[in-house]
C-alpha cells in the first residue's frame, strides 16, 4: 500500500473488521515500517464492522475497557459476522497506537455505500460495504477532511456475492431501502432480444 504511493503514508486506512486479525496485522506492518526508518509517521486506523456482529464497536465506546462477546446477528457481510473474534485483545492495542477509531455500519447503511462505490466502477463486496459505510460517515461528521488521503482496504470482489447484488437491485434484501437500485432486466437467452433491449434505452 505505503510503496504504490511512492513511500508516502495515507492519513487513513480504513479496514472492515470481523476477527479482527486484519486491523492487528496492518497496524503491525506500520509499526515495522517505522522501526525500520522506511516511513516517518503512522496513519489512523479504523475499524468498520457490522451492526449485528460489533463487539469491538461495543468496547470502542467503553474507552475499550469493557470486552463482551456478542451473539452475532445475520448480516449481509457474512464473512465478518463474528461476535466473539480470536483477535479482539491484539487489536486493542493497535488502534490505541494508531489513535483509532471503531466505526459500526447498518444494513442499509452497507447496502447504500456499496451500491454508490459500484456506480463509480467497482463491485464491492458487502464487508467493504461496511467500510465504505464507516468513511461516509466520517466524512460527514467532519473527522476525515476532505484534503486526507484514506484508504478503504476492500476484502473480495463482488462476484463472490452474487445474491446480495442481485438482491439489492430487485429491491429484495430486508431493511434496505434500495434508493440506487438498478432493476434488472429479465430477457430470454437469445442474442437478438438482448441487442432490441439495449436499443430501446440508448
Amino acid at each position: 500500500m505505503v510503496q504504490q504511493f511512492d513511500w508516502e503514508v495515507p492519513d487513513w486506512v480504513i479496514v472492515p473488521g470481523g476477527n479482527l486479525g486484519n486491523i492487528t496485522a496492518i497496524g503491525l506492518g506500520f509499526l515495522m515500517m517505522r522501526d525500520l526508518g522506511i516511513i516517518q509517521k503512522l496513519p489512523r486506523l479504523v475499524c468498520a464492522q457490522a451492526e449485528g456482529a460489533n463487539p469491538l464497536y461495543r468496547s470502542y465506546l467503553t474507552g475499550f475497557e469493557k470486552i463482551e462477546p456478542v451473539v452475532a446477528k445475520s448480516t449481509l457481510a457474512t464473512a465478518i459476522q463474528i461476535g466473539n473474534p480470536v483477535s479482539i485483545t491484539r487489536a486493542i492495542p493497535i488502534l490505541r497506537q494508531f489513535n483509532g477509531i471503531v466505526e459500526q455500519a447498518s444494513e442499509n447503511e452497507l447496502a447504500e455505500a456499496s451500491a454508490r462505490a459500484d456506480r463509480n466502477g467497482l463491485f464491492s463486496c458487502p464487508q467493504t460495504g461496511v467500510a465504505l459505510a464507516a468513511l461516509l460517515k466520517l466524512a460527514v461528521n467532519g473527522t476525515i477532511q476532505p484534503h486526507e488521503r484514506v484508504i478503504v482496504m476492500s476484502t473480495a470482489n463482488g462476484l463472490k456475492f452474487v445474491d446480495f447484488k442481485v438482491g439489492y437491485h430487485s429491491s429484495g434484501l430486508e431493511g434496505v431501502d434500495a434508493k440506487l437500485a438498478n432493476t434488472p432486466v429479465e430477457l430470454p437467452g437469445h442474442y437478438d432480444s438482448v441487442v432490441k433491449a439495449i436499443e430501446s434505452v440508448v
